[in-house]
Formats: C-alpha cells, sequence, structure tokens
C-alpha cells in the first residue's frame, strides 16, 4: 500500500474544483463535471501488466498525486472517498454495462455511486469512456434529463433493476442497469481482477482513453486519437512513441513513467 496523506483540498485541486462545499445537489453536480473533464479514463495500466490496486491511498496516489486516471472501479473508488469526505452519503452499486454488448445480458462489471443530496438520492458515475451523464441524474422514473445535446432518464426493469437510458437518433436505448443493493469494495475485486486478466476481456487488448472537454471530447482508441469539437472530429495516428506519449500529455494530461 503506497504510503499517501490523503488530502481532500488536494484532490479538489486536481480537478479544478473551486465551488461551495456546501452539500448541496449543484454542488455535487459541479464537481461530477469538474471530474470528468480532469481526470481521464484509461487502461495502461491493465496494458501494462501492472496488478491494480483498489486501496484509497494507492488510487489517491495514482489519481491525485500522479494525475493518471483509470477506469470505474478505480475512479468511482476514490470519487466515492471524495464525496464522502465532503458529507454525502454515498452507497457504491454493481452495475450490468449494456451498451455495445453482444452477448446481452452482459455481466455485472462497472462500478456506480448513489449518492444522497438535499433529500434525493442520485446516480453518479465518472467511471465510463463512452459519453455518459456529465451531472448526476435523479433518481426518479421516466424524469427526462437534458445535458447540452445529450438527453437521460431512468426506467425500472423488473429483473435487472434500474436501467439508464440514453436518447440516440429519437430512440431510446440501454446503456447499464443496475440494482440498490449495497457494495462493500471488496465486493468488486474480483469483478476487477477478470477485467485486467481475463481473455475475453476488452481492456487488455488496446489502448481505451477518453476525457470530457469544453468544445466535446478527447479519446484514444489503440493507437488513434480522436478530438471531437462540437460538430466535427480529428483523428490522427502518431509515428513514434514519442509523439503518442505527447499526444497523451497534451490531450489527457497523463505522463507515462
Amino acid at each position: 500500500m503506497t504510503d499517501t496523506k490523503l488530502n481532500v483540498s488536494a484532490y479538489l485541486n486536481r480537478i479544478g474544483y473551486t465551488g461551495p462545499l456546501d452539500g448541496s445537489a449543484k454542488t455535487l453536480a459541479k464537481i461530477q463535471e469538474c471530474h470528468l473533464h480532469t481526470v481521464p479514463y484509461e487502461n495502461f495500466d491493465i496494458l501494462n501488466r501492472i496488478p491494480l490496486s483498489l486501496e484509497i491511498p494507492d488510487l489517491y496516489d495514482k489519481i491525485v498525486t500522479r494525475h493518471r486516471g483509470g477506469y470505474c472501479f478505480e475512479l468511482n473508488a476514490l470519487f466515492s472517498w471524495l464525496l464522502q469526505e465532503l458529507g454525502y452519503k454515498v452507497t457504491s452499486l454493481f452495475a450490468r454495462f449494456w451498451r455495445d454488448e453482444p452477448n446481452a445480458p452482459p455481466k455485472r462489471r462497472h462500478h456506480v455511486l448513489k449518492v444522497e443530496a438535499e433529500g434525493n438520492f442520485y446516480l453518479c458515475d465518472v467511471g465510463v469512456g463512452g459519453i455518459v451523464p456529465r451531472q448526476p441524474i435523479k433518481m426518479i422514473e421516466g424524469l427526462v434529463h437534458d445535458q447540452g445535446d445529450e438527453s437521460y432518464k431512468l426506467e425500472m426493469d423488473p429483473y435487472f433493476g434500474w436501467m439508464l437510458l440514453e436518447e440516440k437518433r429519437g430512440e431510446w436505448r440501454q446503456l447499464y442497469s443496475f440494482t440498490e443493493e449495497p457494495q462493500l469494495p471488496k465486493d468488486f475485486i474480483m469483478a476487477s481482477f477478470w477485467c485486467e486478466n481475463a481473455p475475453d476481456s476488452i481492456f487488455i487488448n488496446d489502448a481505451m482513453v477518453a476525457i470530457r472537454t469544453a468544445e466535446g471530447r478527447n479519446s484514444v482508441d489503440g493507437k488513434e486519437f480522436r478530438i471531437f469539437t462540437n460538430d466535427t472530429v480529428r483523428a490522427f495516428t502518431p509515428e513514434t512513441e514519442e509523439e503518442y506519449k505527447d499526444g497523451l500529455k497534451k490531450y489527457f494530461g497523463i505522463i507515462l513513467e
């Protein structure tokens, strides 16, 4: 375990949040949005066969001190710690990721958070590489959340529990589902181990990197960088390893050791 002093102020500085800390839903939304714009989703430790630790001091060292990112089991675990330090009541939940899933129903391999603020419950998630809600989703069935040019809502499935839906081309599509059974930190260890090591895991083959930006989002798929701004996308593939690392630093703030 890393010998790291955990500091809430340093974490807030890492994500660029400078507003009030009043435990409100508005503050929760702003903190989540700041997180998504500053901490990248990335799987480089998995690709480099560096075993992941889900211990909070280790996650703090990686994400706050060393300015790296991570994937859902890392990002949402540390985000949960931050929110609890700020006075929010947080429950960790297990989810099934349906988007682009060829073998539905999918296994449970996603960590999400149920957060209480001002007497209401919200779904919070800073651990997805694709497009997901940038602000918390109030856990009320059928309530549509318009966030910029994106729209989301929660519906209740009799078997899979809450189903987060996203609107695409006028149709509501399944994003992920979850039940409200509380999970302990140790409950995610086996799923994370599977993601790190299983031959059919999507995380072990190519780089998966993403971050929100003021203009859209940046991503990496394998070697190809994609810079999305408004309605345009610029794609390029660095020719050398040095250019690749420069791109990671420029577009994601990642410095690989």
